[in-house]
């Protein structure tokens, strides 16, 4: 008689999961991430389904490029850039270390391509030649950026001290002196500087959603970081996946803003320290797998 029950109880839930169309990896109750801090928002409510350590600061390298790109499109939709305009390269951006596209000083490119490049390959060197077109030097840029968090409501422990989020040392030989100090984040701040973004200009996700860049005049093509994306296919694609952003620090470990839409529902992750490249994306599918569950 148990053993009816049992199966009958099994059956029913099955044919629950079948009509709500969840998937059978989307049910997990509340996970345990092995990072050091983790955050998870439905954006259209701004509610955090999960918190672990997400007001704790840390350095998030090339996340902190969010900003960056925020501040692109803010100058383009006021009318201080516009796309095709060129860009030189200064000899401090053609010196910038970490993940870079070996821009040499004096070469030109346009806001798109840089832009492009510092959305999908999170390259420094794009990175810093952008900040200095818009505001004259990375110092009055990071002005701006510490600006704008203050007025989007990120808190006080969120810092920016340049455009690409590396530590001094990585800042190379030319670094000017008044670019001093380590960027440091929340993961709650990441993940509300990611949905005022994709909120504010959600064309980002079209440019983040791209599975590789180029630059013709050099024949180069950059392939997305962020090994989520639904178009990528591989063991760590996620299903509606568009973005965001992917980071990496020596002394922090690997990081990521997500975004996945399913069925009108859009989550935002912030995974910060995971201890592998591979890691962030597994801890961010656990984050998914629960927002998307309606378990929590």
């Amino acid at each position: 008689m148990k053993k009816w029950w049992k199966r009958a109880g099994m059956l029913l839930a099955l044919l629950i999961i079948i009509y709500l169309g969840v998937k059978p990896d989307m049910l997990v109750g509340k996970p345990g991430i092995k990072a050091e801090s983790a955050v998870l928002m439905d954006m259209r409510t701004e509610q955090i389904l999960l918190d672990f350590n997400g007001s704790e600061g840390t350095a998030p390298a090339g996340v902190s490029k969010l900003m960056t790109e925020l501040l692109v499109l803010d100058a383009i939709t006021n009318g201080d850039i516009h796309w095709e305009d060129p860009v030189t390269v200064s000899l401090y951006a053609s010196s910038v270390g970490g993940s870079h596209l070996a821009l040499k000083q004096g070469e030109q490119f346009t806001v798109r391509e840089l832009f492009q490049i510092v959305a999908v390959y999170s390259a420094n060197d794009a990175a810093v030649a952008l900040a200095e077109h818009i505001s004259s030097s990375e110092q009055a840029f990071v002005s701006a950026m510490n600006k704008r968090a203050a007025a989007i409501g990120l808190s006080d422990t969120t810092v920016f001290t340049n455009s690409t989020g590396l530590s001094e040392k990585l800042l190379g030989p030319n670094r000017p002196e008044a670019i001093q100090g380590q960027t440091v984040m929340t993961a709650i701040d990441a993940c509300k500087l990611a949905r005022y973004l994709i909120t504010n200009y959600p064309q980002i996700l079209q440019t983040s959603s791209q599975m590789q860049v180029s630059i013709h005049q050099r024949g180069m093509y950059m392939s997305n970081t962020n090994w989520m994306l639904s178009s990528l296919g591989g063991p760590y694609a996620y299903d509606g996946n568009d973005g965001l952003k992917t980071g990496y620090d020596e002394d922090t470990g690997y990081h990521f803003v997500g975004t996945t839409e399913r069925n009108g529902k859009r989550l935002i992750s912030v995974v910060f320290g995971s201890e592998s490249r591979e890691g962030r994306f597994m801890e961010t599918k656990k984050l998914f797998n629960y927002g998307f569950s309606g378990s929590q």
